[in-house]
């Protein structure tokens, strides 16, 4: 079997400085994946905690761990200060703020710098610049790119919202101009939903972010989502690194990501990856970062906007690529100059992510918190997990419940989807419920396999909500597997295969839930 691709390192010895302490300035699956980084790049790294992660494995995974605040994140993960004198406090020079929380946050990017810290992401004023999605609408008209007709400005008076939406046309999308996430985000089908519409995306962008302004978009229904990773260094060179289907989505948050999208042809990517470069040069970006767009079914794509931060799904480019994003976005915060040509990059085999949460399928996907009684990871030829719990671990409250990423590589989509669907088989997780069921059935799903996607996939496909027929094949299996271990502790029966057993039989029995496998075999 053909093995992960592995490229050599895309920058040169060459540097401005040397980082030699990071603060990850997150929780979770992130922070572990960045203290991993720093390891195997010999930099130390210190960890920030509330009191709710006192023993979260980020901080066991650090070299060393500070306390900034209470549970809540606007009371700890969110507040500057604490941060800051954290970073001076362990004797960091460099702070990582992985993705969420102050990623996107040109004030705390400019304090850092205002404080002699190295801020390990794009410079304040290029995050102000993208962060604004109406300032980034404008970027990207002087940068030529395609843009879903929209409005140019914001849309706070309602007698000119209403003239913006007339003119183009419903079904249209009000968006907020800071943040993301789904958040202050509706789709609005006729003009008499409009005004409640924009009232409610405003007020909870306002929420959200601390912005009100909202602005229109004609809404197209069943476009793709694929966007482009881009990497530029501070001298100038700026590439981009293949792309990403991330159309599976539920409540507008991605769900199941890959690489290379089903749709792309060479030349596709070819001018994708080029619009996503000129952007990134009419900003001034330096980093990593996500320039991401919306495809139709006729392949013409359109902006969509720039993320300023390494992005959730970042692994599936690094299966296909063989670069470490997180080690090229140090290196280039050293001021390392990148040394690989865009002919340089290929993408070999293809990556699957899907994002595992602590919540409920049959409870409309509500958080489900309490502690992981058992927590076993799959493994195995291209199988790679970015957890950031262990057995034992505590889900709170407070935060995200996504507890993990699993990404699986293959040498070609069928054999991923194959591999995913063995490793989801593996992966054993009790005390919380999680959505690995909820992503068994997608990757059984027809359509999916067709590569047929869109962000209509789930609401598509499952009408009724997807949740309601997960549930059931996942209470079916979670029944099985406690009716044999009852079985089996009351008779004290020896779990040893039985001689006369096959080999398929009984790994579809000790599998404790695949019904089809294991009333096939009988």
């Amino acid at each position: 079997m053909a093995a992960p691709p592995g490229l050599k390192s895309g920058y040169a010895k060459e540097m401005t400085h040397t980082i030699r302490k990071i603060l990850i300035a997150n929780r979770g699956e992130i922070a572990v994946r960045v203290a991993r980084g720093c390891r195997d790049l010999g930099i130390r790294s210190v960890a920030v905690y509330s009191e709710a992660d006192r023993i979260a494995f980020h901080v066991r995974m650090a070299d060393d761990a500070i306390c900034i605040g209470p549970a809540p994140s606007n009371q700890s993960y969110l507040v500057h200060d604490a941060i800051i004198q954290a970073a001076k406090i362990s004797g960091a020079d460099a702070i990582h703020p992985g993705y969420g929380f102050l990623s996107e946050n040109a004030e705390f990017a400019r304090r850092c710098q205002d404080e002699g810290l190295i801020f390990i992401g794009p410079k304040p004023e290029t995050i102000a610049l993208l962060g604004d999605k109406l300032a980034a609408r404008e970027t990207a008209v002087k940068a030529k790119l395609p843009l879903v007709q929209g409005s140019d400005t914001d849309t706070s008076d309602l007698k000119q919202a209403i003239a913006a939406a007339r003119k183009i046309g419903f079904p249209i999308l009000v968006k907020a101009a800071a943040g993301g996430g789904g958040k202050g985000m509706r789709v609005v089908h006729s003009e008499d939903q409009f005004e409640e519409s924009i009232r409610s995306a405003a007020s909870e962008a306002k929420s959200a972010f601390g912005d009100s302004r909202v602005y229109l978009e004609k809404y197209l229904a069943r476009p793709r989502h694929v966007e482009i990773q881009i990497l530029c260094d501070q001298h100038g060179t700026c590439l981009y690194l293949g792309e990403r289907e991330c159309s599976i989505q539920r409540r507008h948050q991605k769900v199941v990501e890959e690489s290379p999208s089903p749709i792309m042809t060479p030349e596709l990517r070819t001018r994708m990856g080029s619009a996503a470069v000129e952007i990134a040069r009419r900003s001034g970006y330096v980093g990593a970062g996500t320039v991401e767009f919306l495809v139709d079914e006729q392949r013409d794509f359109f902006f969509l906007e720039v993320n300023t931060r390494l992005q959730v799904e970042h692994p599936v480019t690094e299966m296909v690529t063989g670069i470490d994003l997180v080690r090229e976005q140090i290196a280039i915060a050293e001021g390392r100059k990148l040394t690989l040509r865009q002919e340089d990059i290929q993408l070999r085999g293809h990556a699957i992510e899907c994002r595992i949460y602590a919540e409920d399928p049959d409870n409309n996907f509500m958080p489900s918190t309490g502690t992981l009684n058992a927590y076993v990871i799959p493994a195995g030829p291209g199988v790679r997990v970015d957890s950031g719990v262990v057995a034992g671990s505590e889900i709170p409250i407070y935060y995200d419940p996504m507890i993990a990423k699993l990404v699986v590589w293959g040498t070609n989509r069928a054999e991923a989807v194959t591999r995913m669907k063995r490793a989801l088989e593996e992966y054993r997780v009790s005390g919380v419920e999680t959505t690995i069921g909820f992503h068994r059935v997608i990757m059984d799903n027809e359509k999916f396999l067709a590569g047929e996607l869109s962000t209509r996939f789930l609401d598509e496909e499952y009408p009724d909500n997807v949740y309601r027929r997960v549930s059931d094949v996942v209470r079916e299996r979670a029944a099985l597997a406690v009716a044999i271990d009852k079985y089996v502790r009351e008779r004290k029966i020896s779990v040893s295969p039985p001689q006369q057993a096959t080999r398929s039989n009984w790994a579809a029995w000790h599998r404790h839930g695949n019904l089809r496998s294991f009333k096939g075999s009988r």
